[in-house]
């Protein structure tokens, strides 16, 4: 198994020299131009995103220049929410796995993106999109 097929928390030790970490963003909610329908072109819609980065790299303890920001994160991802519209859940989850792969102290990026509204028996629907740096 190489470095890069690896799912997170799998495969990694215990010693200080292999710990790796992941930074966690959950429950970030936004409105959002999203969806196949004319009426959801029309309105946005909340939308809830979570992330979660697993680092390239290990622990790098209180270094903060070495740690994944999770400020310029959430910052993008507001960003991606606010430059039009989207048809697919699938869709703003990718765009948010390529701009969190953009930083290279980032391995592995796992994203849900769910819209909150589209059933009152639900608590939302939508996808889950995980991607890795290229090798």
């Amino acid at each position: 198994m190489t470095k890069s097929d690896l799912s997170f928390g799998e495969g990694f030790g215990s010693s200080p020299s292999q710990a790796r970490y992941t930074v966690t963003i959950r429950g970030l909610v936004l409105m959002c131009s999203i969806g196949i329908d004319e009426s959801e072109r029309r309105h946005k819609q909340r939308v809830r995103v979570s992330v979660d980065l697993l680092a390239a790299s290990p622990f790098p303890g209180e270094d903060r220049g070495r740690v994944i920001n999770y400020e310029k994160v959430v910052a993008r991802i507001r960003e991606i929410a606010q430059k039009g519209h989207v048809d697919l859940c699938e869709g703003l989850a990718e765009r948010i796995c390529a701009v969190c792969l953009l930083d290279p102290k980032v391995e592995r990026v796992r994203v849900s993106v769910e819209k909150l509204d589209v059933f009152a028996d639900a608590d939302g629907v939508g996808a889950i999109l995980e991607r890795g740096r290229e090798p």
